[in-house]
């Protein structure tokens, strides 16, 4: 009995040590780097040599569109300052004229006019030629609130316009119809909302596409056919880079088939990751949970956001500050505390993520020629040779800590680049690819679009950001979905800890208002392509040169796409007809006539039947 006792006791032993032995394992290969890579749906870099910026691309286009605009009129600056880019990234050739210094021009020739004037009187005689111009054929689109004059009077019926007034009515909330815009077919708050739309009631003729949400709804998108051609009102009042999106729906509604490039992605930035634990008080997660800071962040809110990522397939890219220190004067010195950085940083690749540059420390790339007026609690550095000794520092660690895997993404701290700064990045680390910084203007900020500068970096701006997410991003992320077909979402570790992102509402509370921003993205977007950092780089490139033109001929639609590397991903709104059969790539239903298409040869045909 004893020696059985033994023996028993013995294989127990074993059993205990077998845990502790798969247990060690385990945290080997979490800090050791052993990863399992997600597949990933999206393609690497071009080479700089051989991609094209757009304005080189944009320079072969023919003008098929005719953007008229006066200096004079306020509205139509608003409008005539966005529209250049929403047809450079549509790849519409265009050309343009002010009619406060000259007349328009003749009509033939041009597919479609973009107006974007509020006042018509300006125009004169030249809107009857206009009327004339759509009403056998042409395709024009008014894309600003218009005023009631007696030069709008003589277009109202053309509009589909029932009756008007003088006044405007509020514009505080959009409300998309489903099948006109991704994400469609609920109601968006607009930021600062005014009495913007010009007050009109519609006929029947007239095919609404946007209304306010309101008792009494303001149409706000609308279509109307007059004579062989197509009248779009566009009725919102205001145009900004956060509206894009609709403007390029409505100008989606003009031909039979429009076809424009898109990025095709969804991207996932954690700024200060991996970093050394951030500074801050944790008087909120003591609350909440009684714990400190490192603890929360290794045992609850890193979990939740690989959760997070695991539920909505998708994985992180994450930017490594290596100190919090504000020394811009000293030689820089090695991070030797790196188990956060190996524990962290690990895990990240393990799920299929990728880590780019953030900082030496966070200070940006600013010499004493930056004025930061005292808006940044920064230090500049001293000169160009000190912002390079810490950025080959922060290279050697980042290539050190995780020597697999692709580190070619820099994100500037609190989005902040100087002229001095950007001309290093681009000339002495060909290591880095894309700079990921912000889409707005906004005090000492480097904003960008989507695109490749004359230098081959990719510039990869982010657009919506925190766990927050205020009405203003959220109008972006529904107009960028339209614009771009993309997301672009940033967030930092210690947002947890700062009142102004929303640290008093508790991680609890975060998290859900979080989840619901992924439910809204997945749900509208179910087929967008989840991307690292570089991968929707490669995507920005492929875009940037891509042009396309369409030619329908017996019922089917030929798409050709210029400077085709190996994919392409393009929205198709098809007006006419519905397709029956691909052959080039996949067409994939997103809403209304709204198509992703994802193409695969340079020529993709689209066979249509007629409703």
């Amino acid at each position: 009995m004893r020696a059985r006792w033994q023996r028993l006791r013995c294989k127990g032993l074993l059993g205990v040590w077998a845990v502790f032995l798969l247990m060690a394992a385990m945290l080997f290969a979490e800090r050791s780097g052993i990863r399992t890579r997600l597949e990933r749906p999206g393609r690497s870099y071009l080479t700089r040599e051989t991609t094209l910026t757009a304005a080189q691309v944009m320079e072969e286009l023919p003008a098929t569109c005719l953007l008229v605009c006066n200096s004079q009129d306020e509205a139509s600056l608003d409008a005539a300052g966005q529209f250049p880019q929403i047809l450079t990234d549509m790849k519409v050739g265009y050309a343009q004229v002010d009619l406060a210094e000259e007349p328009l021009p003749a009509l033939e020739g041009y597919h479609t006019v973009v107006v974007t004037l509020s006042d018509l009187s300006v125009l004169g005689e030249n809107v009857l030629a206009l009327a004339d111009w759509v009403e056998q054929g042409g395709r024009a689109l008014f894309a600003s609130a218009l005023q009631k004059t007696t030069c709008s009077m003589l277009l109202e019926q053309k509009l589909g316009i029932l009756s008007s007034d003088y006044g405007y009515s509020r514009v505080d909330t959009v409300r998309p119809s489903g099948d006109f815009m991704i994400g469609g077919g609920k109601t968006y708050a607009v930021t600062d909302g005014f009495d913007s739309a010009w007050t009109v009631e519609l006929s029947d003729r007239a095919e609404v596409f946007a209304v306010t949400d309101s008792d009494r709804a303001t149409p706000l998108v609308w279509r109307t056919a007059c004579g062989e051609g197509t009248f779009v009102v566009v009725n919102l009042g205001f145009c900004e880079k956060s509206t894009r999106g609709f403007y390029a729906a409505a100008y989606s509604l003009l031909e039979p088939v429009c076809v424009w490039p898109v990025l095709d992605g969804a991207t996932f930035y954690l700024d200060d990751f991996p970093s050394p634990v951030p500074g801050g008080d944790g008087v909120y997660l003591r609350r909440d949970y009684g714990t400190t800071v490192s603890e929360f962040y290794t045992n609850i809110w890193w979990p939740d956001m690989l959760a997070l990522a695991e539920r909505y397939g998708f994985a992180y890219t994450g930017a490594v500050i290596e100190n919090y220190g504000d020394d811009t004067l000293s030689e820089p010195e090695p991070q030797l505390d790196v188990s956060r950085f190996q524990y962290f940083g690990n895990m990240l690749l393990r799920a299929g993520g990728e880590i780019g540059y953030h900082g030496y420390n966070h200070q940006p790339l600013c010499t004493g020629t930056t004025d930061y007026r005292g808006e940044l609690p920064y230090n500049t550095w001293p000169d160009e040779a000190a912002m390079a000794a810490a950025m080959k520092e922060l290279t050697a660690f980042v290539g050190g800590q995780f020597p697999e895997g692709e580190h070619s993404v820099y994100v500037p701290p609190s989005n902040v680049l100087s002229a001095e700064g950007r001309r290093l990045l681009g000339q002495q680390f060909p290591g880095i690819r894309t700079i990921a910084s912000t889409y707005f203007v906004d005090g000492l900020a480097y904003w960008q679009e989507f695109g490749v500068a004359e230098d081959g970096i990719v510039e990869q701006p982010r657009f919506t950001s925190g766990a927050v997410l205020d009405d203003y991003m959220k109008m972006t992320a529904l107009s960028e979905l339209n614009m771009h077909f993309v997301s672009n979402h940033f967030m930092h570790p210690d947002d947890l800890l700062d009142e102004d992102r929303g640290a008093a509402l508790g991680w609890e509370e975060l998290k859900r208002r979080l989840t619901g921003y992924m439910d809204w993205l997945y749900t509208a977007a179910p087929c967008i392509r989840r991307l690292t950092g570089s991968e929707l780089s490669g995507a920005v490139q492929r875009f940037s040169q891509l042009t396309v033109s369409a030619e329908t001929e017996n019922d089917a639609v030929t798409l050709r796409l210029g400077h085709f590397v190996d994919e392409a991903s393009l929205l198709v709104r098809l007006n006419e007809g519905r397709p029956a059969e691909v052959q080039g790539g996949e067409l994939i239903p997103l809403t209304g006539t709204l198509y992703l298409l994802r193409a695969e040869q340079p020529a993709v045909t689209i066979t249509l039947e007629n409703d």
